[in-house]
């Protein structure tokens, strides 16, 4: 059964760093994309935040994260990394990890991919970030 786990959220200071890990089971990651997304409240739109390719290492950061979040993969592991820098309280939200076996570029996938189009998300965690 295809599950994804996330793990490293929680409470952080106003431009504090946290990093976010997504561990796949039930499927070998180096065959999917990836990406990380989020939800600022539960009625929110889901806003991309950043996407990996599964084999070129080509990659996607929302354009205003550029310089403070970072996105890694580790085939080996079956596990992929989200590292976030100099958070800001509006970036308080419940993040979510997600993988997708079918083709499709990262800004494409972080941007236009449905949440049913996905393989599998993750239940989500919590960032909160507050003094």
């Amino acid at each position: 059964q295809l599950q994804l786990v996330e793990s490293g959220g929680g409470l952080v200071q106003p431009g504090g760093s946290l990093n976010l890990s997504c561990t796949v089971s039930g499927a070998s990651l180096k065959d999917y994309h990836v990406g990380w997304f989020r939800r600022r409240t539960p009625g929110a739109r889901r806003e991309g935040v950043t996407c990996i390719h599964k084999s070129d290492g080509s990659s996607y950061i929302a354009p205003l994260l550029k310089g403070r979040f970072t996105a890694s993969r580790d085939n080996a592991k079956n596990t992929f990394h989200l590292h976030m820098q100099y958070l800001r309280p509006e970036e308080s939200a419940t993040y979510y990890c997600a993988i997708r076996f079918a083709g499709a570029s990262p800004a494409v996938l972080c941007s236009n991919i449905p949440s049913g189009e996905f393989s599998a998300w993750g239940q989500g965690i919590q960032v909160t970030v507050s003094s």
